[in-house]
């Protein structure tokens, strides 16, 4: 296998060439459109089996598409979640495949009605550069549990990783099941007009509105998992510096790249300072040094980099306080960052309307969990929710008067882990879901079924009416 990297440019595929790719793979599928669960749980198996093999491997390539990425990180939120989820969809697909019986109405007995869930055909699979092992092979495994075959679009900003990828998928699967796409922008472009029986998107709402736009074209389901401004509550009754400990933790995870990664706080007012304070200490305590350290992970490139001091700037010239985390300049030649806390910010300034993706981490006075929830209500519903506090009034009120895609009371993103938990965002943030048996539905028809018997129950339902029918419609009706 050849470890070295390819260029990803636009001139790497036709659209011809990805027609060609996907016109194989549904002849592949019409052969046997209903895999065995044994034959799903085998490819899930040996799903598997390639990403262990290959974790080192999978790793360095990561490291040096980030410049710095940390391998404890790599191993628990991409390797160990997906060899998790993997085993999760292994022991339930069986279960999952079973027609389902359903209620059927007096008047349309004798017979059986159940839901026979079918997959899809060939589904679409468009990975974003935060997660790039997770996000692809995630989605892949849910669709191959639910039955379907699959093309990978990786992201062009991880040459190294989306190239090894190809090269894995090409090593372990027949490409008529299983296979990668690599390319740039217009490739993305050409892949998202495909006419797939499903696509899925990972990646900012901006681009998502394109892809939505080519799948309608051929009238292709889309789910859509973008991301957006997660918001953090602090209650009045949570240890400020429990709070900071975890908050600090979580955003610093993959430099703060994670579509689900604390995006600002509201802090009591009078806490703040105190917030401010325990989140350094916390920071310190984790990275006694940034440059050189392998525990931390950098921001994916220059450019990425340059967008994010760039709406830092823009805040400053605003009137926001930038306080970073340490006083530590970082000089190891990698895009590592020292985490900023910025203080004093409106919803005028563009950090504040925007995701960051990146360990940038606005804090918000408030007074009133009234006050928060009419803030986060007045903009886009986000991905996911966080609030810290013990009163089961508060976390009612959170969860009855505002919406997200999820919401995780005392800590953050961890509601991603849990692979029985549906997986999504609702409106701005995303639609579908592709976590647990709610992703297995994503990816099949729930098709309705009917049996009737020899004996035809609806014979004295015939015309003509009158007398004995309308008898038992009016019993029926009552």
């Amino acid at each position: 296998m050849t470890t070295a990297v390819q260029a990803i440019s636009d001139t790497d595929i036709s659209a011809q060439d990805l027609r060609d790719l996907l016109d194989a793979q549904r002849l592949a599928y019409s052969a046997n459109p209903m895999a065995s669960a044994a034959e799903r749980k085998a490819r899930l198996k040996r799903l598997k089996a390639m990403v262990l093999e290959h974790r080192d491997a999978l790793m360095d390539a990561m490291i040096k598409d980030f410049s710095a990425r940390s391998r404890h990180e790599m191993q628990l939120a991409e390797i160990l979640s997906l060899v998790e989820m993997v085993d999760y969809l292994s022991g339930q697909v069986a279960r999952w495949m079973r027609p389902e019986k359903r209620r059927l109405a007096l008047h349309l007995q004798p017979g059986k009605a159940q839901v026979f869930y079918q997959p899809l055909g060939v589904v679409g699979i468009m990975v974003p550069f935060n997660y790039p092992l997770l996000l692809a092979l995630g989605p892949l495994a849910t669709a191959l549990a639910a039955g379907n075959h699959a093309m990978i679009k990786m992201p062009e900003a991880t040459p190294h990783t989306s190239t090894l990828m190809a090269d894995l998928i090409a090593k372990c699967f027949d490409p008529a099941l299983i296979t990668v796409v690599n390319g740039g922008p217009s490739v993305a472009a050409s892949f998202s007009a495909l006419p797939f029986d499903h696509l899925m998107f990972t990646g900012a709402g901006s681009v998502g509105k394109h892809v939505m736009r080519a799948a309608a074209e051929n009238l292709t389901p889309v789910t859509l998992e973008l991301g957006g401004k997660s918001p953090v509550i602090i209650g009045a009754d949570f240890p400020i510096e429990a709070a900071a400990e975890r908050l600090c933790y979580s955003k610093s995870v993959n430099a703060g790249q994670t579509c689900v990664a604390p995006d600002y706080i509201f802090i009591p007012r009078e806490k703040v300072e105190a917030f401010k304070q325990a989140y350094k200490q916390a920071f310190q305590r984790f990275y006694p040094k940034v440059s050189d350290n392998p525990d931390v992970t950098a921001v994916i490139s220059e450019r990425h980099q340059q967008r994010i001091m760039s709406w830092v700037s823009a805040a400053k010239a605003q009137g926001a306080c930038v306080e970073p985390a340490s006083d530590e300049q970082v000089n190891d030649g990698t895009r590592r960052m020292v985490p900023l806390l910025v203080t004093q910010v409106d919803r005028t300034m563009t950090l504040m309307q925007e995701e960051i993706f990146g360990p940038v981490l606005p804090l918000l006075p408030y007074d009133s969990l009234d006050e928060a929830i009419e803030y986060i209500n007045a903009g886009d519903r986000p991905l996911a929710l966080y609030y810290f506090g013990f009163n089961k009034a508060c976390q009612q009120k959170i969860l009855s008067h505002t919406h997200s895609g999820g919401v995780v009371f005392n800590e953050t993103m961890l509601h991603v882990a849990v692979d029985d938990l549906p997986f999504g965002g609702v409106g701005a943030s995303g639609m579908g879901h592709y976590h647990g048996k709610e992703g297995f539905i994503t990816f099949s028809k729930p098709k309705a079924v009917l049996f009737k018997p020899k004996f035809n129950g609806m014979s004295f339902l015939y015309p003509p009416y009158g007398g004995f029918i309308d008898r038992i419609l009016g019993f029926l009706i009552r």
